[in-house]
């Protein structure tokens, strides 16, 4: 079935974004493949500066997605895998959507803006890592055109993960 994705846009979050992200993420659903527990404000004001740094130094960040009444709705965007096991270096791409706009479209609409953006900073490729048991982000990356490139153990929690991989340099996705 090909349905029409839902229009979104995408900014470079805001210091009230933190907020948003905050209360939005603060749902066991959203954040069971995150370490199951919401973080506090503090982390989303630092997560949120950071992402302005990224996006002045790189040209990419973690942006706040908007849906069409310009409501902040989750985010979605690219940075840096900075961990010492995994694709350090490569730059992954990642999103995290409020519960009630799940299933709509909107996370494989807001990634297809940020390869978008990632390509015309000129990045190569890019990497999702993925929860093994988490099948909406895995239906994602499918959509994308990513191909599962590795399996791994997460060395914190000891669950399976997936890498999936994309050439942005083919001109797909």
């Amino acid at each position: 079935m090909n349905r029409a994705l839902p229009v979104v846009r995408l900014r470079v979050p805001t210091d009230e974004d933190a907020v948003a992200w905050h209360r939005l993420f603060d749902d066991p659903d959203v954040m069971e493949f995150h370490g199951g527990k919401s973080a506090g404000l503090s982390v989303y004001e630092e997560l949120t500066a950071r992402q302005r740094r990224h996006d002045a130094e790189r040209g990419f960040c973690l942006w706040s997605v908007l849906d069409e009444s310009g409501e902040v709705i989750g985010f979605t965007g690219a940075q840096p895998w900075e961990r010492d096991w995994g694709p350090t270096g490569e730059i992954e791409i990642g999103w995290r959507l409020a519960r009630a706009h799940w299933g709509r479209g909107v996370v494989t609409a807001a990634a297809r803006l940020t390869l978008e953006r990632v390509r015309a900073a000129g990045v190569p490729g890019v990497v999702a890592m993925v929860d093994a048991r988490n099948q909406r982000s895995i239906a994602v990356t499918q959509r994308l055109g990513m191909r599962l490139a590795e399996v791994f153990t997460t060395p914190t929690s000891g669950r399976a993960g997936h890498c999936y991989r994309l050439d942005l340099t083919s001109g797909a996705a």
